[in-house]
């Protein structure tokens, strides 16, 4: 992951730039938001932006939107700055990063936007094969479709495809055209001439051109507008793009890979994906099968983020019992291996003993210790969903001794969600478990 650090150097963000390359992210570190735009707009990108609290967030975070950039902001500062971490998210931050930095903390931060470093653990021959294909493929040039359910880890292959390539030591660039919005994405892609809307101050480098020399991967890409499509198909055939806003053609050098979580064929019948640019990305398709259809998966991923979550969460690491193992068997497993990993997370905290056992596998919103005997269940009838949820939330949080992140972790909600959730609860003058010292997490009591 790219983190562009805003801010006058310290000791404390220094480490928490320690901690953050430790975890695999890839640091560039700038003192003023001016130059952090200037970097953004001259295409050398970021997954993520940390700015000081003490920086003009919300002018950064305009100047961002007018110029069409789309990336994340976090603000850090110290513990004890509440007004100005609350004043930040109200601007536009994603989220607060307390300093002196809690490594666990860092570590969901840059989770949430997104792990660009995950492992591929297979063992299954279904699994083996096309990763052969794959091997055998990768150091062409040919456009790739790599289609399958959401969470099977489709860019964790397309990764695997770069880093097997010619173009290995170049740039891999990612984006999730359902995560952008519309009227962003064109300049996303393509970049933009100064003064081509207005917010446009400068001449902005798009993904394409970030990329070129390596791979960009169009994550999702059965989302696109109709109307992108068609310039994407241009790209695609000649390998040169228009800028908005621009007046000649710009050629660019990539290695394009596409993501589909959907039927792409049936997409074209139904009017809402071109058949040309189907044909240009689907040269080789890798379809990914779900977790149900890989049994012998199952176990090397379970060890995997076991480690993983017990070295992210100073947790000892356990291994799974059979019983536990028998149960994880059994799950249908709809969101694959992005539900197995948090169920595994939540495993990992609601542990206790020698071995993760069968009373830690618990689905997102389950009680905390234990699945309710049906005589409990009964017990629930009268009672309103909002009074159920409230005790399953605070239940939840003295479980977790206050920690908000496990808490959401376990509840299989976002932080944010489980903030608001406290928010309310705390002006209706129901008392909410608060950690000590830990300033993030109590924001929402002080708003």
């Amino acid at each position: 992951m790219r983190v562009l650090i805003v801010g006058a150097p310290n000791d404390e963000i220094a480490t928490a730039i320690e901690i953050a390359v430790r975890q695999g992210a890839v640091l560039r570190h700038l003192v003023s938001p001016e130059a952090a735009l200037d970097e953004l707009c001259a295409g050398r990108g970021a997954d993520l932006v940390l700015i000081d609290v003490a920086a003009d967030i919300a002018r950064l975070i305009r100047a961002l939107a007018a110029e069409r950039i789309f990336v994340p902001v976090v603000a850090y500062g110290v513990r004890t700055d509440a007004r100005a971490a609350v004043a930040a998210v109200r601007a536009g931050a994603r989220e607060f990063l307390p300093l002196p930095p809690d490594p666990e903390l860092i570590a969901a931060i840059l989770a949430a936007v997104g792990d660009e470093r995950r492992e591929l653990v297979f063992e299954d021959p279904a699994m083996r094969e096309l990763l052969g294909v794959a091997r055998q493929i990768a150091p062409s040039e040919a456009s790739v479709l790599i289609t399958g359910e959401s969470g099977t880890g489709k860019e964790v292959v397309a990764r695997y495809l770069h880093r097997h390539s010619r173009r290995a030591e170049r740039a891999f660039v990612s984006v999730n055209c359902a995560a952008i919005p519309e009227n962003l994405l064109e300049s996303e892609l393509f970049g933009h001439e100064k003064g081509a809307f207005t917010g446009a101050t400068a001449r902005r480098i798009g993904k394409f051109e970030e990329a070129s020399g390596g791979t960009l991967l169009l994550d999702e890409i059965s989302e696109m507008d109709p109307r992108l499509q068609a310039k994407l198909l241009r790209a695609v055939q000649e390998r040169e793009i228009d800028r908005v806003g621009g007046g000649r053609p710009i050629k660019v050098d990539i290695r394009l890979i596409a993501t589909s979580n959907r039927d792409l064929e049936a997409e074209v019948a139904a009017g809402r994906f071109r058949e040309d640019l189907l044909f240009r990305l689907n040269v080789v398709n890798l379809h990914l099968p779900p977790l149900r259809e890989r049994p012998a998966d199952l176990e090397p991923l379970c060890a995997h983020f076991a480690a993983k979550y017990a070295k992210a969460n100073g947790a000892p690491l356990r291994p799974f019992s059979q019983l536990a193992l028998a149960r994880l068997r059994q799950q249908p497993w709809k969101g694959n291996v992005r539900e197995l990993e948090n169920c595994v997370h939540r495993a990992v905290l609601l542990a206790s003993g020698d071995e993760i056992g069968p009373e830690a596998i618990v689905p997102p919103g389950a009680m905390s210790s234990r699945a309710r005997e049906p005589a409990g269940a009964m017990a629930l009838v009268g009672r309103t969903v909002a009074d159920v949820e409230r005790d399953l939330i605070l239940e939840t949080l003295q479980h977790t001794l206050g920690n908000r992140t496990h808490a959401a972790t376990i509840l299989g909600i976002s932080i944010r969600t489980l903030r608001n959730k406290l928010r309310q609860y705390g002006a209706e003058g129901v008392p909410v478990p608060r950690p000590s010292g830990a300033l993030v997490d109590s924001l929402a009591a002080r708003a």
